[in-house]
């Protein structure tokens, strides 16, 4: 005699609907639309409770939950009204196009960070976009600050009352080279 505990009995049922060929209740994730190339692009969040859905739609369930309102994110691709993303660390999940914003923000040597060790590495703040002019301030790894502008190399942020210039390179948010205005 077989005892059914509730846990027999969903695989006992989970296997019937396979062996039956019953579709899975889950839509595949839509291939990038042709012609897509231009989509990488970064955004920012524009809530401080965003969603990270393994699928494109509300029926995939939440994988992630971001809780800070401008973190910068790169869109991979686009399905209707929902937009692949990855984050700083290299988390991929679907969000609400709604739920992001065309605000630039960077986050600073955010591969600089360890887990459990704090924040050693920092990058100079300067009050012009070359090497040897002044620096004015110094910013921890995992700042976030917002890009006014980029170009050759160098981006105009703010964090705060600061407004200075940081090395492209040193900044997670946008591509390298990139012109921002």
């Amino acid at each position: 005699m077989t005892l059914w505990t509730p846990s027999l009995l969903v695989t006992c049922l989970l296997a019937a609907c396979l062996a039956a060929g019953a579709p899975s209740t889950r839509a595949q994730v839509p291939a990038p639309a042709a012609g897509s190339g231009a989509l990488k692009r970064y955004v920012s969040l524009k809530s401080d409770r965003v969603q990270l859905r393994e699928g494109p739609g509300n029926e995939y369930p939440a994988s992630w939950v971001f809780k800070r309102t401008g973190l910068p994110v790169e869109i991979l691709r686009e399905h209707q009204v929902w937009r692949e993303i990855r984050d700083s660390s290299g988390t991929i999940g679907w969000v609400h196009g709604s739920l992001l914003s065309r605000r630039r923000t960077a986050l600073v040597l955010p591969w600089e960070i360890k887990d459990g060790e704090p924040a050693r590495a920092s990058a100079l703040l300067h009050d012009d976009d070359r090497e040897s002019s002044n620096a004015i301030a110094r910013v921890e790894a995992g700042t976030l600050v917002s890009i006014i502008s980029c170009e050759n190399g160098w981006c105009r942020i703010s964090i705060g009352d600061y407004r200075g210039f940081v090395e492209q390179s040193k900044l997670w948010g946008t591509s390298p080279n990139e012109l921002i205005k």
